[in-house]
């Protein structure tokens, strides 16, 4: 790669007419978006159909939209074989035609722009040439050549290593890996490798499952497979939804602008507390008490819950009609009962059926003919005592109302779990009541037990009776789910429950799950996600991301976490070794290195790692010392940020500094794992600050 390559001029003038075209396109929108906004009269179908012409024509504004993201990034020479001539394209970011409609870029994600990802020396699929960017903005800064053919191999001619000889546009991609971070992921668009793209272009039916070590960048893959879906599959995958979940709020602030800079905006990206409507997460578990929340088992108990509140009448109840009464025998309310649950109605949506049923059974007991099931409802469902009755039988709940009775009361816990749980794990679930369920402190780990109750009880039907459908679970065409490692399988069951079909995108690292229930292989996984199809386990071998003296360190202590467990190959080295600093004030000496860092990567992004309850304290120490720093709960910028190791697995930084390394490990029961997902955040420098012996993998 060199900046005096001989015809980056031509290229420089090429870039700059497909940016005159990106903006003859952007103008045409807009004038047929303002003659539309215009013509504000006509039918009901004609503003119907005005309104969808300008929300297509808004959405392409948006596509064109491209910021600073670079619109040019590569081009691919192929042999026609029609013509036996060289045809050229230019892969890009988006299509961009001229005035005459003939395509000037290539979208990336076209068929026609495989080969850019896809060729090597062995199957050059056609092409005689492969020309990477390096861009800033619209100025082209350098041109990289892959020659294909007889007497060309590719890159592999100049003395690089194996593996870096097998990587698509060596010199770009580092240059790109070697670049400050904004405090953002950014896309990888120009620098695709071959096993990112097979992940990416993968079909979309069934669960794929990527497998990826850290720095392989398998969270930018997923977001780049579900843009590449949504191109491929517009119809129906536009219409269906795609959904993206995320670990906590830090990580989805973090990979926010990657899909709007592949101009795909209309993608929902959440954390699962998200898909809950009216409950706030506020409260926090023992991870004990996390991982019986998490177990299968749940969800029967749940079901038994709901069970033991459809309840018959223990004695014979009978309240004044017309001239005397009617009754209704315990019996009768046993029977009623027992139908209710034999048909395929939810909870809630039989709570019609129960009171229907009442109001016959009392017109039946009626002493003269006369009384019809409605005189009945008519002149008794006014009743105080009639509305307490049908409460006590089969009340309409909320998923918050039932869990709120069934853990704050020992007994109700007791009867719904049977022997799905022991003893000491029912203990785990009971918590003081509270007066108002509005007033519950809900945790992470109750959200799923929430979303499963929401499913068994159903929406709550309205006065007349009726379901809203707007109050249904939502489904998706296709969902993403990043650290599925770290997901319980009652959360797993949760996302499950919004496959429209079955199809999934799900990422992660066995060796990096410190979540209460983390699994040992991917089958655990496996046997709580949809089954329709074959699932389909696809490994990331290579990191790009972490230099080789930091995934060294990082890999002794992967080894005692995980053992047999295979780290990827880094494509790299870095400048420096990491930096192991032993002190006796912890507080000052992070301040000392975080400004050192901050300083040496003027442009980058730095973060101080620690255990969550440290934080505080070492926020207060740069302050006193005079760093400016902000903390990741406000989500990560350029300069200094204190990130809890709680939140950091998913991050990428240009420099970090871990704290305390033994505190770490010894913050839960795999705290071998959280201190491997610490060490591996970097792309250019770490340092280790402690003051008490280091974990015997890391001495």
């Amino acid at each position: 790669m060199t900046q005096l390559h001989p015809e980056i001029a031509d290229e420089q003038q090429f870039v700059d007419h497909a940016y005159e075209c990106l903006e003859s396109s952007r103008s045409a929108a807009w004038r047929m978006r303002d003659m539309h906004e215009a013509d504000l009269g006509g039918t009901f179908q004609a503003r119907f159909e005005r309104n969808a012409v300008d929300e297509a024509l808004v959405k392409r504004l948006v596509e064109l939209d491209l910021g600073d993201a670079a619109l040019v990034f590569g081009r691919i020479d192929r042999d026609d074989p029609e013509s036996s001539e060289i045809e050229a394209f230019h892969i890009g970011r988006l299509a961009v035609s001229d005035e005459d409609r003939e395509p000037v870029v290539v979208d990336w994600r076209a068929p026609v722009a495989e080969p850019f990802y896809r060729a090597t020396g062995r199957d050059p699929m056609g092409l005689v040439r492969r020309r990477h960017f390096v861009v800033e903005g619209r100025s082209v800064l350098g041109l990289e050549d892959e020659l294909f053919g007889e007497g060309h191999i590719g890159i592999g001619d100049d003395g690089l290593t194996s593996t870096q000889n097998e990587l698509r546009g060596y010199s770009t991609l580092v240059a790109s890996l070697e670049r400050g971070r904004t405090g953002t992921l950014g896309d990888i668009v120009a620098t695709i490798q071959a096993e990112q793209d097979e992940i990416i272009r993968s079909p979309q039916s069934g669960v794929l499952v990527v497998q990826g070590g850290p720095g392989t960048g398998k969270t930018v893959v997923a977001l780049h497979r579900a843009a590449y879906l949504l191109y491929t599959h517009r119809f129906p995958l536009e219409d269906q939804g795609v959904l993206v979940i995320g670990p906590n709020r830090v990580f989805l602030r973090y990979i926010e602008q990657v899909l709007p800079s592949l101009g795909e905006a209309g993608i929902e990206q959440v954390v699962l507390a998200d898909l809950i409507p009216g409950v706030k997460v506020r409260g926090t578990d023992t991870e004990a008490t996390a991982r019986v929340k998490g177990k299968p088992e749940m969800s029967r108990v749940i079901d038994r819950a709901i069970r033991d509140r459809e309840r018959p009448l223990r004695d014979d109840v009978t309240f004044p009609f017309r001239s005397g009464y009617v009754r209704l025998r315990a019996t009768e309310s046993e029977a009623i009962i027992k139908n209710a649950r034999r048909g395929k109605r939810r909870h809630n949506a039989a709570r019609r059926h129960v009171e229907n049923e009442i109001w016959s059974a009392l017109a039946a007991n009626w002493r003269e003919s006369d009384a019809t099931p409605e005189a009945v409802r008519a002149e008794l469902r006014g009743r105080v005592d009639v509305r307490e009755m049908f409460e006590r039988m089969w009340p309409v709940l909320t998923p918050a109302e039932l869990l709120h009775d069934l853990f704050g009361s020992a007994a109700l816990i007791r009867s719904a779990s049977g022997r799905l749980l022991s003893a000491d794990e029912q203990s785990l679930l009971h918590r003081p009541r509270i007066a108002s369920v509005d007033e519950v402190e809900w945790t992470a780990a109750d959200v799923a037990l929430l979303d499963d109750a929401r499913e068994a009880l159903g929406p709550r039907p309205n006065r007349a009776g009726k379901i809203d459908d707007a109050d249904e679970i939502r489904l998706y065409g296709h969902i993403v789910v990043d650290e599925v490692q770290d997901l319980s399988p009652m959360e797993l069951k949760m996302v499950s429950r919004r496959s429209l079909n079955g199809s999934m995108t799900v990422v992660g690292d066995i060796a990096q799950a410190t979540g209460p229930s983390a699994p040992s292989d991917w089958t655990d996984v496996l046997e709580h996600l949809p089954s329709r199809r074959e699932p389909r386990v696809i490994g990331l071998s290579v990191g790009y991301r972490i230099p080789q003296q930091i995934m060294n360190l990082a890999n002794r202590v992967m080894a005692a976490a995980a053992p047999g467990l295979r780290a990827p190959d880094s494509v790299r080295e870095g400048d420096t070794d990491p930096h192991i600093i032993l002190t006796s004030d912890l507080c000052q000496v992070v301040a000392e290195e975080a400004r050192r860092l901050s300083d040496e990567l003027a442009s980058g992004s730095v973060a101080v790692v620690a255990t969550d309850d440290r934080c505080d304290e070492i926020s207060a120490a740069l302050h006193d010392a005079g760093v400016e720093h902000g903390r990741a709960a406000a989500g990560l910028g350029r300069g200094v940020t204190v990130v809890p190791v709680s939140v950091v697995k998913g991050l990428e930084l240009d420099g970090v500094i871990v704290v305390e390394p033994a505190d770490i490990v010894e913050s839960n029961d795999r705290g071998l794992r959280s201190l491997f997902v610490a060490l591996t955040r970097s792309t250019q420098r770490l340092s280790v600050v402690h003051s008490r012996p280091l974990p015997a993998s890391m001495a």
